[in-house]
């Protein structure tokens, strides 16, 4: 008798929820708040999935360091292009993220200064 292995893909709604919480948070804090909480909770389903929790982890405190780093500077006036590379170097990691989660995919690295998954 041969079985049949069933091949079971992981489980990455918790991951795109929190890409499309963390899109959400360009336009409130809240979301992204709501979505490193959401990704602690969701760790240990699965590797892939714990990859892409892991990035978003990151990204959520990277992000911060970088926020407040832009705050301070603001009043030298290079704050101002911070942000702006803040916002870029976000998007990317979400759109990348999401990409890849979609694909079932896990996060093996990143690129361009951690700016894009692979």
């Amino acid at each position: 008798m041969t079985r049949l292995t069933e091949t079971r893909e992981p489980d990455m709604m918790p991951a795109k929820i929190i890409y499309a919480l963390y899109a959400l948070g360009y336009f409130s804090a809240i979301p992204s708040l709501i979505g490193v909480v959401y990704a602690y909770i969701a760790r240990g389903g699965s590797e892939v999935a714990d990859s892409h929790l892991t990035f978003q982890i990151r990204t959520f405190w990277i992000s911060l360091a970088i926020g407040l780093l832009a705050m301070i500077t603001m009043v030298v006036g290079i704050g101002f292009l911070i942000w702006v590379f803040l916002a870029v170097w976000g998007v990317i990691r979400v759109i990348s993220g999401f990409l890849l989660a979609n694909e079932s995919r896990p996060i093996t690295g990143t690129r361009y200064w951690g700016m894009m998954a692979y």
